[in-house]
């Protein structure tokens, strides 16, 4: 059993007996004193792919799905379809880009750290690392003379994701981006 407080996005939570990922939770602090905390959740349904509202105080308890974590490699993309290699077995797979939309800004081939949480031979969602670095391909040039100041501009990095960087950094550096809130961390 896990707390709704506990819950963290792409966790797998078990209800009435399906497996279901979670999306999004936006967590609301109520201002009535005495009142509790209240997390609203979006769920998809691992085998139907149907999205489920839900609202829960912090205490209330969930049942975790069951399932087997094994680290993966990621091979390429051929269409809608990404292929996959497990790195304990060799077994090679493939997810359709809709079951992994949250994962494809930060997929580069090759990439390893990724986790597959697996239920009964079947790939239920990609956990990736909580962090990763990626190349700059385009941004406004670095300003002469930028501190390093809350002033930001857009840059693109080489898996099409738009993130918000400091004014001295330049196309073709290398940057740590938070895969979890999609935000730029440092310079790798």
């Amino acid at each position: 059993m896990i707390k709704a407080c506990e819950l963290k996005k792409s966790s797998v939570i078990d209800i009435d007996g399906t497996p279901h990922i979670i999306q999004n939770i936006t967590q609301q602090s109520p201002t009535a004193r005495g009142g509790g905390t209240i997390y609203k959740v979006r769920f998809r349904n691992v085998s139907t792919n149907q999205k489920v509202d839900q609202t829960y105080r912090s205490e209330d308890p969930l049942q975790e799905a069951t399932y087997d974590k094994s680290e993966v490699q990621y091979l390429y993309k051929d269409g809608d379809r990404y292929a996959f290699m497990d790195l304990e077995s060799y077994e090679q797979f493939e997810l359709m880009a809709e079951d992994i939309e949250d994962c494809l800004p930060f997929l580069i081939e090759d990439m390893e750290g990724i986790t597959a949480l697996v239920s009964e031979g079947r790939v239920l969602t990609l956990q990736m690392p909580d962090t990763i670095e990626l190349e700059i391909v385009e941004c406004p040039p670095a300003m002469k003379g930028a501190s390093a100041t809350s002033r930001t501009k857009p840059a693109t990095l080489t898996t099409g994701l738009i993130v918000q960087v400091p004014e001295y950094i330049a196309p073709g550096e290398v940057v740590k981006v938070d895969t979890r809130e999609r935000k730029f961390l440092s310079r790798a």
